[in-house]
């Protein structure tokens, strides 16, 4: 069953959601050639609880740590390592908090810096980005009450395609709340006016994840992750959104 937020529940995780986004901007600022996903994985903990948070992955379903980061052909659910993030990589954050007793839940990618601050990655790998935070911005839009979920996800798969990329099929957005995965599942391809209805009060995440390859994935070796067979780049971007009466919110936003 799909959870009806109240206006003082939504107001709680639009705070918690603020908190997440401040953080996840201080994690972006330390991305550069040569720190390792692992020290990114510490500022992110440490971010957290200064702000009076908790981890929301740290020890879900075992996983070891607070942040997710995914290089390159990773999809999602990346394990921080001590590998050294190099020239011409992109890099998938994905970190959720519970605050006040609420998840929330967002992800970013990027390409990595070098040492002059400088973007070095290939133009294939920015169009992948622009895309995929595009097929975002369309999907929050098409999100407002009347609307389905299924056209959420015909919505990102369309604009997708059309660029000639591919959307993960395998994985997909979902409901939050006091859970950080509660229903619906907020899939990114689908057909129009199919699914639930949206309705006034629904939280979820929307997040698209795309391909420049073929859309299938495997389990990467860390045990955690997720990455597309082929080893092509992959992208992810994510927000938690709440709906209100015309339209939907972002509450993962500073």
């Amino acid at each position: 069953m799909i959870t009806i937020k109240s206006k003082e529940e939504i107001k709680i995780m639009k705070e918690g959601g603020r908190i997440l986004a401040e953080i996840m901007d201080e994690i972006k600022k330390k991305v550069q050639v040569g720190i390792t996903t692992r020290e990114l994985d510490r500022v992110a903990e440490s971010l957290i609880f200064k702000y009076g948070g908790t981890p929301a992955f740290k020890g879900y379903e075992n996983f070891p740590s607070t942040l997710c980061a995914s290089v390159n052909q990773v999809i999602v659910h990346g394990v921080p390592s001590d590998y050294k993030l190099k020239q011409g990589d992109i890099l998938s954050l994905d970190l959720g908090i519970k605050y006040k007793g609420f998840f929330t839940d967002m992800a970013v990618t990027l390409p990595v810096k070098n040492y002059r601050n400088q973007t070095s990655v290939n133009f294939e790998a920015m169009r992948l980005i622009r895309v995929t935070k595009k097929a975002l911005k369309f999907a929050i839009k098409k999100s407002k009450p009347g609307n389905t979920f299924g056209d959420i996800g015909n919505t990102i798969q369309r604009y997708v395609e059309s660029q000639g990329f591919n959307v993960v099929r395998e994985l997909c957005g979902h409901g939050i709340g006091k859970e950080l995965h509660e229903e619906p599942q907020v899939l990114n391809y689908g057909k129009r006016h199919k699914g639930e209805v949206l309705k006034e009060g629904m939280t979820f995440c929307i997040e698209p994840m795309v391909t420049v390859g073929d859309w299938h994935i495997k389990k990467s070796s860390d045990g955690f992750g997720w990455e597309t067979r082929d080893g092509s780049l992959s992208c992810h971007f994510e927000v938690t959104v709440a709906i209100g009466k015309k339209g939907a919110f972002v509450l993962t936003k500073i």
